[in-house]
């Protein structure tokens, strides 16, 4: 059915399966899953109160306003749930996912990005945290080179734009997975 047909209609589309759990869910269940995503509990209420929700975008929207609600406290909250780039959480799926462009890697480049993270991380009080999907161990590399002259104010909201990013990935593969797929 087109948009327009909709419209003239009145008849509004179901949501995408995983959308309509999430949608139905019991609040701790669905807190439990908007946790595996993002890992600020300011977050996961914001999103959850904002239920339902007709469709992914909706979701989007919602996630987006929440995150640019977050304190500096929310956000080291959600960057806590992040390994060390070149390090995924071992058994953590979603993280060797997100994070498989080191996994062919070098030694050399997986030594220097240890070093850079822990660089990173004594400079700025947490994990260096990029959107990794997609992206070469050399792009992750060169961006935590780039980063870590940033001032932290800076790097709060770099940090913040890259967290959204995240988020809107795992947010789909929720919303858009049927029950029994592997999300």
């Amino acid at each position: 059915m087109s948009s327009t047909t909709q419209r003239s209609t009145g008849v509004t589309p179901e949501p995408p399966s995983g959308l309509a759990r999430l949608n139905t869910a019991d609040d701790s269940t669905a807190r439990a899953v908007l946790h595996e995503v993002c890992a600020s509990r300011a977050w996961g209420s914001k999103v959850l109160d904002r239920r339902p929700y007709a469709t992914t975008d909706a979701l989007f929207a919602a996630s987006d306003a929440a995150m640019a609600e977050l304190t500096a406290e929310d956000l080291a909250e959600a960057m806590a749930g992040h390994p060390p780039i070149g390090r995924p959480k071992p058994g953590d799926p979603t993280s060797s996912r997100e994070q498989s462009g080191m996994a062919g890697a070098s030694d050399e480049l997986k030594t220097e990005m240890l070093e850079l993270n822990l660089a990173y991380q004594e400079k700025f009080g947490h994990v260096f945290l990029i959107c990794a999907s997609g992206r070469t161990g050399e792009q992750m590399r060169d961006a935590v080179r780039n980063r870590i002259d940033n001032t932290p104010e800076q790097e709060r909201e770099i940090v913040r734009v890259e967290l959204g990013k995240i988020n809107r990935i795992r947010l789909t593969r929720i919303a858009e997975h049927a029950e029994g797929d592997a999300a």
